[in-house]
């Protein structure tokens, strides 16, 4: 009984040790992969189903079990985030920096327990309406019915500042909170007028309203966007190109960029292998943003935001500064 004893105690260190090391390595092998949640945004935006082929990717390449999760998107998954109830999410630059900083809606909130892993694509500011709103400019939207995004989403700071450009603010439109989904059901239907949505062009949203409306992305004007860009240095210029959404011709606006961030929590290894993974094996994914994820621009837009340890290993090893 005394030897039986021993052998069991024996067994039951040993594999103590063996699933310790496993959980903390994030590593291939033999080892068991890590359980993480990536935080995206709603289905009918760029988040969800571009976070879904990545989660894949780092299911296959980097040893680790990643769950796409539909959410609010931006500030709400920094939110998150901080509380500790996931890993790993997309945010836009801008408002990831609010967070970090403890800005707008961030005030007296910081976020200190997040860093930036990589920047993506350029997330562009589109509004949509259709032809028959006779809705041609920013100035149009007066007294107009506008979503300006879901709660916790970084677009209602995004519709805050070109109104505010434009000499207007929220309280001069009958402004709504809604998902893209709802937006396009909602100028569809008749009971919205027009919809900020940040999100890489084409959305799919906006693609499915155009199977049933002719619609028009409102253009901003050159002195606008510079003046908007004086004001908020992280808005590049951008366009939404003829021939989506069947427009004819391209339309000037302005975008930020899409990027991932990590809780500090998750190791140095396990985001190492996960960046390594994203950047060398971008060719599995084949959501049209793939073609913009590059080691080379990863670290544009990211700014003075704190980059995580396992991130920066890959970009250091890369020479990418």
């Amino acid at each position: 009984m005394a030897m039986t004893l021993a052998i069991s105690m024996l067994m039951a260190a040993c594999g103590g040790g063996s699933e310790g090391a496993s959980g903390d390595s994030g590593e291939g092998g033999s080892g068991e992969s890590k359980e993480l949640s990536l935080l995206t945004g709603g289905t009918g935006g760029t988040y969800y189903p571009l976070g879904g082929e990545i989660a894949n990717l780092w299911g296959n390449e980097a040893n680790v079990s990643v769950t796409a999760q539909t959410s609010g998107a931006s500030a709400e998954n920094m939110q998150t985030l901080k509380d500790g109830d996931a890993e790993i999410a997309f945010s836009q630059t801008d408002i990831a920096t609010y967070a970090v900083e403890g800005k707008e809606m961030f005030e007296g909130k910081a976020v200190d327990n997040v860093s930036a892993v990589a920047s993506l694509y350029p997330e562009t500011i589109q509004i949509v309406t259709t032809k028959n709103s006779g809705i041609k400019s920013v100035e149009d939207l007066k007294g107009k019915a506008v979503s300006i995004g879901a709660p916790g989403s970084g677009v209602n700071i995004n519709a805050t500042q070109i109104l505010e450009i434009h000499g207007m603010s929220v309280n001069d439109i009958k402004h709504q909170n809604l998902s893209f989904d709802e937006s396009t059901d909602g100028i569809q239907s008749g009971s919205i007028d027009a919809a900020f949505v940040t999100a890489g062009a084409p959305t799919a949203a906006v693609d499915s309203l155009s199977v049933q409306e002719e619609v028009v992305i409102v253009p901003l004007a050159d002195d606008k966007m510079k003046e908007l860009q004086e004001a908020y240095p992280y808005y590049a210029n951008d366009k939404v190109p003829a021939g989506t959404y069947k427009i004819e011709e391209d339309v000037n606006t302005v975008a930020v960029n899409a990027m991932l961030v990590a809780s500090n929590d998750l190791d140095e290894e396990t985001v190492y292998n996960m960046t390594k993974a994203l950047f060398e094996k971008t060719d599995s994914i084949s959501n049209a943003k793939g073609d913009f994820i590059k080691a080379e621009t990863a670290l544009d837009g990211i700014g003075d935001l704190p980059l995580h340890p396992g991130a920066k290993k890959y970009f250091d090893e890369k020479g990418i500064k």
